[in-house]
């Protein structure tokens, strides 16, 4: 016999729902809406992400098919998949950006101080990348893709004490990932860490200038000479680290980053090659590099 409440309305209970109606009537989203408020498709549309459903189709048959037990799970009332539909093309996206901004507030603070395996640094560490998700460009005219296809970009700043995004930003998949670091306000102190594609030394530079340290991998191509090394230390060796230079960039990029950069080699015994890491912070250990 089942004992308490479902786990969907325990997962809802943790909705503000005071913050939520504010944000509801700021923007006026309950405005002509009849038997599909605003928290009513946040309920549709968070029940679909939890069960895993495939489209919108499936959000309104699964629910009916638990009709019986709707008021348990927080429903009033369930509909059809095209007033779904038409709910989320016109409703107004900043209502669920806002209640998502106000969420990751809550929740970040109480991850701050979250030990990463092996990882000493205390400063605040950010994982930067690009998820390329395919679209019909019939549908979102905006959503250029390679190739005349359709292709929506979703760029995330992971938080990595927590695993929790501390931004999301969604383009047309001709964004260039590099052009994700013009957007970015940089936070002094943190660590970034990103791959090639986000290699842009005058955005690089850019976060220098701000105290914020950087963390990626050298494109093929990068002209650059060698200024002096470091000892390595054991530690450092036993992370397979082969080197610790400092580099500093020649021909015209000088120009876009005229400060000397750190360039650290490790060996991956995984991948069978070596692999060279570059940063603007001169201070950890090249093990701690390597790590990050």
């Amino acid at each position: 016999m089942n004992v308490g409440s479902y786990i969907f309305s325990q997962v809802v209970d943790y909705i503000p729902r005071y913050q939520f109606d504010k944000l509801v009537a700021k923007y006026y989203g309950n405005r002509h809406s009849k038997g599909l408020t605003c928290y009513n498709q946040l309920l549709h549309l968070l029940f679909g992400q939890i069960t895993g459903c495939g489209s919108l189709r499936d959000i309104c048959l699964c629910l009916e098919a638990h009709k019986p037990i709707l008021y348990h799970l927080g429903f009033r009332n369930t509909v059809t998949q095209p007033s779904l539909s038409r709910a989320n093309e016109n409703r107004d996206y900043r209502i669920y950006e806002g209640l998502g901004t106000y969420l990751i507030g809550i929740v970040r603070p109480l991850y701050s101080k979250t030990a990463i395996p092996e990882i000493n640094v205390d400063n605040v560490l950010y994982a930067l990348d690009s998820t390329t998700i395919s679209t019909s460009i019939k549908l979102a005219t905006w959503a250029l893709g390679k190739y005349s296809k359709g292709g929506v970009k979703m760029h995330t700043l992971l938080d990595l004490r927590g695993s929790i995004p501390a931004n999301i930003h969604i383009t047309h998949g001709r964004w260039h990932d590099s052009n994700e670091l013009d957007v970015i306000e940089p936070e002094p102190y943190a660590f970034y860490m990103m791959d090639k594609a986000y290699v842009d030394f005058d955005a690089l530079f850019r976060f220098h200038l701000a105290g914020a340290y950087w963390v990626t991998r050298p494109k093929e191509n990068m002209k650059y000479e060698i200024l002096g090394y470091r000892e390595l230390s054991d530690t450092d060796r036993n992370a397979g680290v082969t080197g610790d230079f400092t580099i500093r960039l020649t021909t015209k990029s000088i120009a876009l980053y005229p400060e000397p950069i750190r360039a650290v080699c490790v060996y991956d015994e995984e991948a069978g090659e070596e692999i060279v890491f570059i940063t603007n912070n001169f201070n950890i250990s090249a093990a701690e590099v390597a790590c990050l």
